[in-house]
Formats: C-alpha cells, sequence, structure tokens
C-alpha cells in the first residue's frame, strides 16, 4: 500500500471511474456518496481512522461511487489486486462488511430516531466533524426531521 496526504475536498474516485482503489484512512475522514439524477447526494458511508472505504465495484468496470475527503486526510492505498496479493489484516475489511449490514438491517427496519441512535454509536466522533445535512443525508431523512429528532434526544437527557 502506499501512503498519501490528501486535501480537504479532493475527490479520490468519481462514478465511472475504472480504477478503483481501496482507502484505508490512517487519519482524517472520507466518504463515499452518490448524486441522483435530481441532483440530491446521498452519502453511502463514512471513513473515519481505522475505516476501510472502497467501490464494491469489479476490477475493470466501472465505479459506482464518489469519494472524496472531507477533512484533511492520510491515506493508505492500493488497487483490489494489489490488496489481494498481499493478504492484509482484514479487520477493517470485516468492520465495513458488519457496518453495512447493520445500516441496510436499519434502514430496512426502523425509524428515524432509531437510525440516528445508531448512528452516533456506529460513528461516535463523527456528528462534530460534518455537517449535520451529511449526516441527515446518510440516515435517509431531511435535516430538518434530523433536528426534530436531536431536540426531542436533548430534551430527554
Amino acid at each position: 500500500m502506499k501512503k498519501i496526504n490528501v486535501k480537504k475536498g479532493a475527490v479520490l474516485q468519481r462514478i465511472g471511474d475504472i480504477s478503483s482503489k481501496v482507502f484505508l484512512v490512517e487519519s482524517g475522514l472520507l466518504r463515499s456518496y452518490i448524486i441522483d439524477d435530481k441532483g440530491k447526494e446521498h452519502i453511502y458511508m463514512f471513513g473515519p481512522e481505522n475505516w476501510l472505504v472502497a467501490d464494491s465495484c469489479e476490477p475493470n468496470t466501472p465505479c459506482q461511487l464518489f469519494i472524496d475527503a472531507l477533512e484533511d486526510t492520510i491515506i493508505n492505498v492500493a488497487t483490489k489486486e494489489e490488496l489481494l496479493k498481499e493478504g492484509p489484516d482484514l479487520t477493517a475489511l470485516l468492520k465495513r462488511l458488519d457496518t453495512m449490514q447493520n445500516r441496510i438491517i436499519m434502514l430496512m427496519s426502523s425509524n428515524a430516531k432509531k437510525r440516528y441512535e445508531h448512528f452516533t454509536k456506529t460513528y461516535p466522533n463523527i456528528i462534530q466533524r460534518v455537517p449535520l445535512k451529511m449526516v441527515a443525508s446518510y440516515l435517509g431523512i431531511t435535516p430538518e426531521a434530523l433536528s426534530r429528532i436531536r431536540n426531542e434526544l436533548s430534551k430527554k437527557k
């Protein structure tokens, strides 16, 4: 893997790119997302420290996700082929798979309040690091709905 420094706002991958990479975050914060036909952004995943961020597309096929840096970030980068040859520690990959499975289950079966509570447990330090509109996008709700949930939860404390 090759270590690189990435500035906040740098786009590491665009939808349709053929050269999909695997990014292991050493410090900083990445996100992966799509932009729908109406121009609305939908966040698929955040990648804080020790998280793996990648598109699941096969090698030599177009990527489905944008990946960019939300903060100045240090990442370790490899192609999928290089990663498989190295036989790396699978901890980050297993964490990513577990998070994605839980997220899908939450989206299928939970209300917005439970999804927000799950988000704060999964990503305990991200709420202070990203705009709330990005959190709302990740949860699949409007920023206004997120504000109502946060207000309701703060009153219960």
